[in-house]
């Protein structure tokens, strides 16, 4: 990484966005590989076929076009995450006019500040934050209120769309009840 940024600005800036962009498109590539030959196993084919899955992976996959890429610009300015987000983007196949554009701008990002600031601000982000065990301990907090708050509001969602009608409705709409259940025959 010194040898890099002992080169001019524009020269070290343009090595990084390279490096990045091969790296967060092999790991988005790996992603989408994993996924191909889990979908050719026969076992986990035939649960995606099902038509709750359907569902749910067609609506995760509308979720991830519609944030995936604000997620992975965003990851570029974290330690850590890039490859975890990146796939993941590939394993839910997130579409390539949704992944490359966010993927660009997040390297363009990632080659300038580590161009100019490099591991330093990093480095002495991480010092900080290590000196204050409350400061983690904060963060914990919250982020188990947010998972609390979530989950209960996910319960009760569900609560009231199986309850909705006495019954006739279940959360995604796979037991409708009522007419439904007359045509079948049930």
């Amino acid at each position: 990484m010194d040898q890099i940024l002992s080169l001019p600005f524009g020269v070290a800036w343009a090595v990084l966005f390279v490096i990045v962009l091969a790296r967060t498109n092999a790991t988005y590539w790996l992603g989408r590989g994993i996924a191909a030959g889990a979908a050719r196993s026969a076992r986990i084919a035939e649960r995606l076929e099902r038509p709750a899955s359907a569902r749910r992976i067609a609506r995760a996959q509308k979720l991830l076009d519609r944030w995936g890429p604000f997620a992975i610009v965003l990851t570029f300015l974290t330690v850590g995450l890039q490859t975890a987000v990146n796939l993941a983007a590939g394993l839910g196949r997130m579409h390539l006019r949704y992944y490359i554009p966010a993927t660009a701008v997040g390297s363009v990002v990632w080659a300038f500040l580590y161009a100019t600031v490099g591991l330093a601000a990093f480095d002495l982000w991480f010092e900080h934050a290590s000196a204050s065990p409350w400061l983690w301990v904060i963060v914990a907090a919250a982020v188990l209120v947010a998972v609390v708050r979530v989950a209960l509001l996910r319960r009760a969602r569900k609560g009231a769309a199986t309850h909705d009608g006495g019954g006739a409705a279940s959360v995604d709409g796979v037991a409708r009840g009522g007419a439904d259940q007359e045509r079948s025959g049930t």
